[in-house]
């Protein structure tokens, strides 16, 4: 949950009474919410002529992509391992057998598979990937949907950029806001969407807390300010966190909050067809999310790491749930008209090795893996780039990390020229390499 008082609530006798009752009585609301809101205003945010959304799914760990979609069936078992490859609706193009719905549905979505990672390191992995600039200690770069929420702001009462489980390694600042600032890191959603009773910490009232009492708890707080107000004179700075407490408050109570978090409303049928799994339900949520208002979604997956037992964990547990889902949210998202301006990722650390190891797993590898978009104009049926005979190196239409960022910006009409203050008045270029030509 992110901690959102950065205010100072102390003076020589210790709390004041308003922060203990911001916290005693208010936080289990999500009252945390307004000093959040207070820094997005403050930070302001334009909203682009280009009104494209984006969700990003982000397998943490790294995928192979020899077991997945970029087999090596002439290749020795060593380098082949366990999986056959199988036919794709784009003739002559072969994925493994693992991802039989993926194969048949790719006329819906584009294949890079001249990626090159230039990194094989978790940790480094999330951030670099998922902003395209290099980990620097001395500037850490904010990831897409910081920069998205920076420079676009909120489209509705609910945040512009939400973050679904928690599998994100942030050692090195994967995922966060950086530079930007606190106020556009992503609104985290860490439980289980498939769960019998999915609640969103900071959006759902406890159990018990009835709106009558939310409004008595209201006029306390009032009551309390209007005390303090006195003391301290400083009536501006009450106005203006007046101005943020209504809208936490609207954030809490908005219809299209409390719709866009009923997955429970969803037809049964379709809820199937995504999965009822963690995986499946979250990008049913996603797409809720998008519909609710939500600029950039990103999915964490965790658990594709396969050092050991790769086989074994990818057709067990880790590709089956993408396998269905994946071709499910581009499939319901063009029922309901929503592809053409939603550009939707699959993503991940890097590939693994070409070499099989002694436990039946492979390891990291830094030059050679995938990249997944589709939707907002990204064309359908393209397998872009190629690489060599044991999946080793890229030989054809090489992209890095820094161009599938150029790459989404462009999409999401992000100038790749963007510059950026940092909080110590700094101007930060955000973006470097060139959009991938044949997708945009």
């Amino acid at each position: 949950m992110l901690s959102l008082f950065s205010g100072t609530t102390r003076d020589c006798e210790g709390i004041h009474r308003r922060s203990f009752l911001q916290i005693g009585a208010l936080s289990g609301l999500g009252l945390s919410l307004p000093m959040w809101l207070a820094g997005r205003k403050a930070a302001g945010g334009s909203p682009s002529s280009r009104d494209v959304n984006c969700i990003l799914i982000w397998s943490q760990g790294g995928v192979s992509h020899h077991d997945t979609l970029d087999p090596k069936p002439n290749a020795p078992v060593s380098v082949r391992g366990e999986f056959q490859a199988i036919d794709t609706a784009v003739p002559g193009v072969k994925f493994t057998d693992i991802c039989p719905t993926l194969a048949k549905e790719l006329g819906r979505y584009s294949v890079l598979r001249g990626w090159n990672p230039k990194n094989g390191s978790h940790g480094t992995a999330d951030q670099y990937v998922m902003s395209g600039r290099k980990f620097n200690p001395a500037v850490p770069y904010p990831c897409y949907g910081s920069v998205v929420s920076y420079h676009k702001g909120f489209k509705s009462a609910m945040p512009p950029f939400v973050q679904l489980g928690s599998s994100v390694d942030r050692r090195f600042g994967g995922g966060t806001s950086g530079v930007l600032g606190l106020e556009y890191n992503p609104f985290e959603i860490v439980a289980d969407p498939n769960a019998d009773k999915f609640t969103v910490r900071d959006i759902t009232p406890p159990q018990g807390i009835t709106s009558d009492r939310v409004d008595r708890r209201r006029r306390m707080l009032g009551a309390v300010d209007a005390l303090q107000r006195q003391v301290e004179l400083q009536p501006q700075a009450f106005d203006a966190l007046d101005e943020h407490y209504k809208t936490a408050f609207q954030m809490i109570t908005a219809s299209e909050t409390k719709q866009a978090f009923a997955i429970e409303d969803e037809d049964g049928k379709l809820r199937d067809a995504y999965g009822r799994n963690k995986f499946g339900q979250s990008c049913l949520l996603a797409r809720r999310l998008v519909e609710a208002g939500v600029r950039f979604v990103t999915i964490t997956d965790g658990g594709w790491d396969t050092h050991a037992n790769n086989f074994k964990s990818l057709r067990d547990s880790r590709v089956p749930p993408v396998d269905k889902a994946l071709p499910q949210l581009l499939a319901d998202l063009d029922q309901r008209g929503l592809l053409g301006n939603t550009l939707v990722c699959w993503l991940s650390d890097f590939g693994r090795t070409p070499k099989v190891n002694s436990a039946s797993g492979r390891d990291h590898w830094a030059t050679a893996g995938f990249a997944l978009m589709a939707g907002a104009g990204v064309p359908g049926g393209m397998v872009l780039g190629s690489t060599d005979d044991e999946g080793g190196f890229v030989t054809k239409d090489e992209y890095g990390s820094e161009d599938l960022a150029a790459t989404v910006y462009t999409k999401l009409g992000i100038p790749v020229e963007l510059i950026a203050k940092s909080q110590d008045g700094r101007p930060i270029r955000l973006i470097e390499g060139n959009p991938i030509k044949e997708w945009c």
